[in-house]
């Protein structure tokens, strides 16, 4: 299944893909993550999805950036970057049916003074809320910290900037993260299984080549 979900910013309201050239007047910039007060259905693997983000900008990112990029955590909310995670956006912060997240700057002098990245951690298909997996959260993440960094929407489908995200069948990380033990104990099952017909064959192709040895000749 697959479901359009916009990807709306607050910074970028307009359709201008570059908002501002140099919208950090230091490096590196600071990044703040928060991981204590967070929704029922937030999954720890989402933090990782946060540095991916971050070293994809950091690597160039979809080529159109001005300038190279430099994060630093911090432990701080005084950061340049702020990041939190909600459980709903629409129910949460009333936003618009389908959008993911957003990233609100405050500007000053035509440079970004902070940024407020919100996350959601799943959305609505039809009437069922549906958890996001890690692979969903890495592309959302790609994309706000595209507007933290000055980029507005592009019109490329292929670009991380694109306003809608084609969520594909992904894997539930909280579920994945409370039955690991069953699935690796199926996958060794399975692999048993295997490995038990394919000695099994062996042993009877031999046998069978004995027989046809011994007694067609």
């Amino acid at each position: 299944m697959v479901l359009i979900l916009p990807i709306a910013s607050a910074a970028s309201e307009a359709d201008p893909e570059t908002l501002l050239d140099h919208p950090w007047d230091h490096s590196p910039i600071t990044v703040y993550v928060e991981n204590k007060s967070v929704p029922e259905h937030y999954s720890s693997t989402y933090y990782a999805q946060i540095e991916k983000a971050m070293e994809y900008w950091e690597k160039g990112g979809n080529g159109n950036l001005e300038f190279t990029p430099v994060f630093k955590h911090v432990n701080s909310k005084e950061a340049d970057i702020r990041i939190k995670w909600v459980e709903n956006l629409e129910n949460v912060e009333g936003a618009s049916p389908g959008v993911a997240g957003y990233a609100s700057p405050r500007v000053s002098n035509g440079r970004f003074v902070s940024v407020d990245i919100v996350l959601e951690v799943g959305n609505y298909q039809g009437k069922a809320w549906r958890q996001y997996g890690d692979t969903t959260m890495l592309s959302i993440a790609k994309h706000e910290f595209g507007h933290a960094l000055g980029l507005g929407h592009s019109s490329n489908r292929r670009d991380i900037m694109y306003p809608e995200y084609e969520q594909r069948e992904d894997i539930n990380p909280l579920l994945l993260s409370k039955y690991s033990h069953v699935l690796r104990m199926a996958a060794l099952s399975a692999l048993s299984v295997f490995l038990y017909i394919g000695v099994s064959w062996q042993r009877s192709r031999k046998k069978r080549k004995n027989l046809e040895d011994k007694y067609f000749k």
